[in-house]
């Protein structure tokens, strides 16, 4: 699926790792320096003073914040370089979902398919409701799309059409191929008049969630 980036590393990540690696042996110079024994001084009478219990300086303290500050920098490279900022997704949750992945697939694609123009927004966000991950996503972004789609209205255009195959991609854990065969009509316009039903195929990614069940979390139409 995706290309391959290369194994050398874009010149603004090895840049974020070098100053990474200098703050750290900053800090561990300065732990070192700090945890140091001072030396012990006698008084008049010959005898060692009773030394007090040493304050441990903040030496710990500068290595996290040069370790976060690392972190933060790589993290910055990256973003630079794919646009992208890597951070914790936030948790999702869903209304329910299906016993095995080939129903949550099935149930998925079924319903994506199968539309009018007046139904269309209602069940994408029904399937926003029952997928998380990039699959939440797709259908959130098609079902507002959809909303303000006044050519989709106008043209009373509907889709519908039928699963052929699932199948699981080789080496691709969780992972399905789903073909389709749809075909587009409309009832206000001639556009899709005569138009024989088409194939089509699709990727679709499954995760458990609570409860045992599946759900999608990755929808990818080919074509």
């Amino acid at each position: 699926m995706g290309r391959d980036r290369g194994l050398r590393a874009p010149a603004a990540i090895a840049a974020a790792i070098a100053a990474a690696l200098a703050a750290l042996a900053l800090a561990a110079v300065v732990l070192v320096v700090s945890c140091g024994a001072p030396p012990t001084a006698l008084r008049g009478d010959g005898s060692t003073p009773r030394r007090r219990p040493a304050q441990r300086p903040p030496a710990a303290a500068a290595v996290a914040t040069a370790a976060t500050a690392a972190a933060a920098a790589a993290r910055l490279a990256v973003a630079e370089q794919t646009h992208e900022y890597p951070a914790p997704a936030p948790a999702q949750t869903v209304l329910g979902g299906w016993r095995t992945p080939v129903q949550a697939v099935q149930v998925f694609a079924t319903t994506y398919i199968n539309w009018t123009a007046g139904t269309i927004s209602q069940r994408l966000r029904s399937l926003r409701a029952v997928s998380v991950g990039q699959a939440r996503s797709a259908v959130s972004l098609a079902a507002a799309g959809a909303a303000n789609d006044d050519e989709l209205r106008r043209g009373g255009i509907a889709n519908e059409g039928v699963v052929e195959a699932i199948a699981p991609v080789i080496g691709r854990p969780h992972e399905y191929a789903v073909v389709t065969r749809e075909q587009t009509s409309a009832t206000n316009t001639s556009a899709y008049q005569g138009l024989a039903p088409a194939w089509h195929l699709s990727l679709a990614t499954v995760t458990r969630v609570s409860g045992g069940l599946w759900v999608l979390s990755g929808w990818q139409p080919e074509n």
